[in-house]
């Protein structure tokens, strides 16, 4: 390792040691400095193992990734390989990906592939980190930097010490809803039943519950055409056959995706420990690396248990897409009746004769595009209602049409449409003389603008606050879990109240970070329960 200037320069000599941890907690404990590495999922977990906490870091992969979607290039390659062999003029290769856990024997073993042009690793990754700092950066976007970065400490953190699962409870659930475990591959009793139940509903002729195109075919025997087997379709069919085929399906779900072979493959230990990609959807929401942590149906949140004598503290911010929206329109009379917890029962009072949902499907019609049913008379009146809030992202819709990236509140950037759409749409000529196929095209990604920068912005502000909440935690607390907008902390059952106190204060922080002094309001509502399922 080496001390660096910040443009990248030596601060010093190259300093070995025989027992790296070590040499990285002293430096952490004496100086708190900010480390540069190539890829925090590539380090930080062997120094957790080794039980080496850092409070900062800069993380060259996904600067280099942050900064090239700035500049409307996504499809290059962001790792450390890559973002030399651009410096040195050379041919970037393409990324390989974080390293397989298993297949690295030894504590920072050396790059088994050399870089490109032979450059050496410290000095290469010191003349990546001052090309990235010398960079004419907007303020906002290094403090997205900086955000990301912390995220994704907080996300090896997260898979280190794991989310408490409770396997019995879990082994309980799955017989009491599918039935006894079968061999991999054989339906449990309870899906067979259904399965069968289904056949004798359409007069016993052979189908295949599990093949949407089954499905439709049967359906279309009995005189009826849908045109997919999707869920929301099949409950407005009257038919006998949609009843235990929709709950057919919610079970295959859980057996399929949280089944036997998921608790096998997941859960060792009393833990859940998924691997998770921070910025791993291009909104800056994060994905997982299989597991499907970010889908646990709410019937396996009974599993989530705090150990003895420690306590979940569950935490969510409330409707934070549409607060988000208000705060980056500046829209003041929004900012006027979403002052309370809830939002949406604000504009109902002031738009919609007090009907809630009306100014759900309103708002969400806003941000995503809805004008089908009555989402778009709904729309209109939140449109003359809230002029400079929806056309914020009607905006941004417009952008999007026309080919043109967004960017989030701290500077997060939405991807080009691809060269195929610019021939299709006629993008940068007028693709609003364009014919039906094209227009269509055109309103598609502009749909997907206009959520953007709502989703992105959502993304900024919940990357601030981990950010923040992080180094606010009392120490023997835990993060260890996160998705979209709600975080849960394991710890201590005498440290339930100040883990509270630190969520609080976070989520004021990440809005100020964010926003400045915006009268948008974003509870974040934290709760200590014994049992995940108990929090909502």
């Amino acid at each position: 390792m080496r001390e660096i200037s910040e443009d990248g320069s030596p601060g010093g000599p190259v300093v070995e040691t025989a027992d790296l941890p070590a040499s990285v907690a002293e430096l952490e404990r004496r100086h708190k400095p900010r480390w540069v590495w190539a890829s925090t999922p590539d380090v930080y977990p062997d120094l957790l193992t080794a039980g080496v906490r850092v409070e900062r870091c800069h993380d060259l992969a996904l600067t280099e990734g942050l900064l090239l979607g700035y500049a409307g290039r996504h499809r290059e390659p962001r790792e450390l390989p890559a973002a030399i062999a651009r410096l040195q003029g050379l041919s970037a290769p393409e990324d390989t990906g974080p390293r397989r856990r298993e297949s690295q024997p030894t504590l920072f073993e050396p790059e088994r592939e050399k870089l490109p042009g032979g450059a050496d690793p410290l000095d290469a990754v010191g003349q990546v980190y001052g090309a990235q700092q010398g960079n004419p950066l907007a303020e906002r976007l290094r403090l997205l930097i900086a955000a990301d970065c912390a995220s994704w400490l907080a996300a090896c953190e997260m898979t280190f010490h794991g989310l408490p699962w409770r396997e019995e409870v879990h082994l309980e659930l799955l017989e009491e809803l599918l039935g006894p475990r079968t061999a991999p591959g054989v339906r449990p009793r309870k899906l067979a039943d259904l399965a069968d139940r289904i056949v004798a509903a359409f007069g016993g002729r052979s189908m295949n519950p599990d093949h949407p195109g089954s499905i439709v075919r049967a359906f279309a025997r009995e005189g009826i055409d849908i045109p997919s087997a999707r869920a929301w379709i099949l409950r407005d069919v009257d038919h006998p056959a949609v009843e235990p085929l929709l709950e057919y399906k919610e079970l295959q779900r859980l057996w399929v995706a949280h089944g036997w072979s998921w608790l096998d493959a997941w859960v060792s230990g009393g833990r859940f420990r998924p691997e998770y990609v921070v910025g791993g959807v291009v909104s800056g929401r994060w994905a997982t690396r299989g597991g499907a942590a970010l889908q646990i149906p709410r019937t396996l949140r009974r599993a989530i248990h705090a150990d003895p004598g420690w306590t979940l503290v569950a935490a969510d911010a409330a409707q934070l897409e549409p607060r988000v929206l208000a705060a980056l329109s500046g829209d003041a009379r929004l900012a006027e009746v979403c002052g309370d917890d809830d939002l949406y029962g604000g504009i109902a009072a002031d738009s919609f004769h007090g009907e809630r949902a009306k100014a759900k499907i309103a708002m969400l019609s806003a941000m995503y595009g809805g004008t089908s049913g009555e989402a778009g008379p709904l729309l209109a009146v939140l449109r003359r209602r809230f002029p400079d809030a929806v056309g914020y992202v009607e905006s941004a819709a417009e952008a999007g049409e026309q080919g043109r990236m967004v960017r989030s509140r701290l500077g997060r950037t939405s991807p080009s449409p691809s060269d195929s759409w610019r021939e299709l749409t006629g993008a940068g000529d007028d693709a609003g003389d364009s014919g039906q196929p094209s227009r269509q095209a055109a309103r598609n990604w502009g749909r997907f603008t206009r959520n953007f920068v709502v989703q992105a912005s959502a993304a900024d502000w919940t990357a601030a606050l981990l950010g923040v909440l992080r180094t606010r935690l009392p120490d023997a607390s835990q993060l260890v879990f996160f998705q979209h907008d709600e975080v849960l902390v394991h710890c201590p059952s005498a440290l339930a109240d100040e883990v509270c106190a630190a969520i609080t204060t976070s989520a004021e922080e990440a809005t100020k970070l964010l926003f400045g002094a915006t009268p948008i309001h974003f509870p974040m509502r934290a709760v200590p329960v014994d049992c995940y399922a108990d929090a909502k």
